[in-house]
């Protein structure tokens, strides 16, 4: 077939298309109807086509223009679920995303990994006497000893204040980059990050809770822990889901892979982005102070319900999620 002639016989559907692109434009989208809308994929898909064969196959530039113009507008209005609504972004917010997180498998094997191995490793440094030498260091022991020798709230400590929240910040951003950023490596290098960083953080606590210094050590981190401790698992789920694109495909070329799986990740990221934010609003402000010590354990129980309400209520109302929701919200 010419290209004068293929070019016909798919002008009535490019015109159809441009309908079709009107029609969502002015329509709300409760009214829009479903099958028209198929139609509309149907024929926005189509047209994705003949501009890749147009290219290839050498249309007329004016026709080449045509269709990347038409394909622009039928993008826009095909994602425009994009363009801010607040009912819609609370929907996302409070519903989809952590629905997505809570029963994404992904997120079960850091959150096991991490915890398993960190009160593992609290419970080694608790009874075994070089556990923690072995696996922390003296040095940094003496270091962590040395931090918390004085009472919270006194004067060394509130000078130091600003300091050690930069430094925690710093660290434990740090952290959840690399867990995230690690993934890449088929999600090996996500697990073994938040691996090291679990039997240290564990070998390190348990050290302190039978360090002299250990009310000081437990006044200053119970009110921030859960939401930082979380975070870390988070990050490291986010970097595994990323890399597990590239290792399960379904069918898809690994860049194509990766790239709908990204978005995932980047969900479980961006969570994990708010939780240190939170942790480090409470290790700045409630951690280093005298405020008394069961105000700091509300504090942490409140955090630990705030998380367990964010990821669990919604799928006890909408139930699970399916794989084909979390396929379609990918692609």
């Amino acid at each position: 077939m010419k290209i004068s002639e293929l070019i016909e016989s798919r002008r009535a559907d490019w015109k159809e298309l441009e309908d079709d692109i009107e029609w969502v434009r002015k329509s709300s989208r409760r009214k829009l109807d479903p099958d028209r809308l198929a139609s509309f994929a149907k024929r926005y898909r189509a047209a994705c086509s003949d501009l890749s064969l147009g290219i290839s196959a050498g249309f007329p530039q004016e026709t080449i223009r045509y269709l990347h113009q038409l394909v622009a507008d039928g993008h826009a209005m095909f994602y425009r679920s994009s363009t801010f609504r607040l009912r819609t972004w609370g929907k996302v917010l409070f519903s989809d995303v952590p629905r997505r997180i809570i029963n994404d498998p992904c997120t079960w094997i850091a959150m096991a990994l991490f915890w398993g191995l960190f009160f593992g490793s609290l419970l080694g440094s608790s009874v075994l006497d070089n556990f923690s030498v072995e696996v922390a260091g003296e040095s940094t022991l003496a270091e962590m000893e040395s931090m918390y020798s004085e009472p919270i709230g006194s004067s060394s400590t509130m000078d130091s204040r600003s300091m050690m929240t930069g430094f925690y910040v710093f660290n434990n951003a740090g952290i959840g980059l690399k867990c995230f950023a690690c993934g890449i490596f088929l999600g090996i290098g996500s697990l073994f990050i938040l691996a090291f960083n679990a039997i240290f953080l564990g070998s390190i606590f348990g050290h302190m809770l039978n360090a002299p210094q250990a009310g000081n050590f437990i006044t200053f981190v119970t009110a921030h822990g859960p939401f930082e401790l979380t975070a870390i698992a988070l990050s490291a789920a986010a970097g595994l889901r990323l890399g597990w694109g590239i290792v399960d495909t379904n069918g898809w070329e690994r860049g194509a892979s990766l790239r709908r799986r990204a978005s995932q990740a980047i969900e479980i990221a961006l969570t994990a982005t708010v939780l240190f934010g939170l942790a480090a609003v409470i290790e700045g402000n409630i951690s280093p102070t005298v405020i008394p010590y069961p105000f700091k354990v509300m504090v942490a129980a409140l955090s630990t319900l705030l998380m367990i309400v964010w990821f669990v209520v919604p799928c006890l109302v909408y139930g699970q999620q399916s794989s084909l929701e979390i396929s379609s919200n990918e692609t």
